[in-house]
């Protein structure tokens, strides 16, 4: 079934729903006080010398993405200045269902020209970002979601925001259509005008084989370039910065490295975690890490560096106090990056874990695929349905060959399991599930919907591996 009547076959007993949270209003109306604007555009910038047609979310400023503080009220006016429709997910924030941003689910697209509202409590303080839930994707439809915390006001820190993403010439419906040989296009939201990346052949599609990269892209991204020419950041000697990482990459995972400079993991996908400190933390895609780091004092530079997964290809930006030398910095490593895992996610402790609870519901779902044929899938005995007030447990076991970034909208989650082995986890809103492994989740179900339940590679739900975690009505 394709991702699109998926999702509307699961709102269809939904119509009870009211929705007066994202309601669409007159092209460029007036907006009432308070409110933000927030415009998707197209804006050009340049890749590897050449110039690139992408897609832009920008404040009247010019400044990309949103930012916010704990308390405050969504209360934003979104306008599609692009002559596409489109529609944007707020990625780990839990809004009422109908402010999700997927494509029919419940509300269309937003047509161009066209402006939708939304008004909701912000929530917890985090690290969040928003993204198109279309290919658009691909061509950079995204940016940063800041929520800050108000006690953190006071704190002599800097702060830096880094969005990574990999990038192509092609279109994500080439790109899609090189990995089908041509025969599955499901999500049919636009043209992804993009003005070139193949497809990767599979490493081997034997059965003991792993598989961690599909696609060869063009460039990797970090706030919009590449190494070649690398954001490179202020900041004092002796100062201390808290980053703010975001895997915005539609298929590619990385491994953060901090170098010389030893970082204090502090939060993963906006929920605070004990402190751990390390030089190198892995990220697949959807997720965040805020890193805080304390700079030595002397003028020296700092690269922050993500290497792709399994690859010598790199990106990063440059930390630099004045008078320091900028290094050029080669976009190929020496070696290749190592595969992800689940040695950090086993370590990972929530600093506000979910209150201890017997699952009232427990589902076990399948990761299916099969790389040679480009199919991929969600499997359940029984279709994942609950009430409000439950405590659910899912397990979600590998048994392709891909890892995979599974994504729940509108809750957070904490990991209660690896490998069956139980333990008190980070509470996160996309945990990475590798090839033959599990992973056991516990999320209390306190936003009624049709939620959208996903790998959060892109042309993996694009082929099928998109479900619903859903609320009896």
């Amino acid at each position: 079934m394709k991702r699109r009547e998926l999702l509307k076959g699961t709102i269809s007993g939904a119509a009870a729903l009211s929705l007066p949270w994202a309601l669409s209003r007159p092209a460029f109306a007036v907006m009432p006080p308070g409110e933000k604007l927030l415009s998707i555009v197209r804006r050009t910038i340049e890749v590897n010398g050449r110039a690139a047609s992408v897609f832009g979310v920008q404040q009247p400023n010019g400044s990309a993405g949103l930012h916010y503080q704990a308390g405050d009220a969504f209360k934003l006016l979104l306008r599609n200045e692009t002559a596409e429709p489109t529609i944007v997910h707020w990625h780990g924030l839990t809004p009422p269902w109908p402010s999700d941003g997927v494509p029919d689910a419940p509300l269309p697209l937003i047509g161009a020209g066209s402006d939708r509202a939304f008004d909701f409590p912000v929530g917890r303080p985090g690290t969040y970002w928003l993204h198109a839930h279309t290919l658009q994707e691909q061509a950079l439809l995204a940016a940063p979601l800041i929520v800050a915390n108000p006690d953190d006001a006071g704190r002599d820190e800097q702060e830096v925001v880094i969005l990574l993403h990999d990038f192509s010439f092609s279109s994500a419906d080439e790109l899609l259509a090189g990995l089908t040989g041509g025969g599955a296009a499901p999500m049919q939201h636009g043209d992804m005008a993009m003005p070139s990346s193949e497809p990767m052949d599979a490493m081997d599609s034997g059965a003991a084989a792993v598989d961690l990269n599909d696609i060869d892209y063009d460039a990797y991204l970090a706030n919009d370039r590449t190494l070649d020419d690398p954001k490179i950041v202020a900041v004092e000697r002796d100062g201390r910065v808290r980053v703010r990482i975001i895997n915005g990459a539609t298929a590619t995972a990385f491994t953060i490295d901090f170098g010389e400079l030893e970082g204090e993991l502090i939060a993963v996908d906006g929920q605070d975690v004990v402190s751990l400190k390390g030089r190198r933390f892995p990220m697949t895609m959807g997720q965040r890490i805020d890193v805080r780091l304390q700079l030595p004092g002397e003028a020296r530079s700092f690269p922050i560096l993500a290497l792709r997964e399994g690859s010598q290809e790199r990106t990063g930006i440059i930390l630099s106090p004045a008078g320091a030398d900028v290094a050029k910095l080669a976009t190929q490593a020496g070696a290749a990056a190592p595969a992800l895992d689940l040695a950090l996610e086993a370590q990972l402790r929530a600093i506000a874990p979910l209150a201890p609870r017997t699952a009232d519901k427990s589902f076990d779902m399948a990761l299916t695929g099969d790389m040679a044929a480009y199919r991929w899938g969600l499997e359940t005995s029984a279709p994942i349905l609950v009430d409000r007030g439950d405590r659910v447990e899912v397990t979600l076991t590998n048994t392709s060959m891909m890892a995979h970034p599974m994504h729940l909208h509108g809750h957070h989650f904490q990991v209660v399991a690896i490998d069956g082995e139980r333990f008190s986890g980070a509470v996160r809103d996309t945990v990475l599930v590798p090839p033959m492994r599990s992973v056991t989740i516990a999320v209390d179900a306190d936003n009624p919907g049709q939620w959208a339940f996903h790998c959060h590679h892109l042309y993996h739900m694009a082929t099928g591996m998109m479900s619903t975690f859903g609320y009896r009505i």
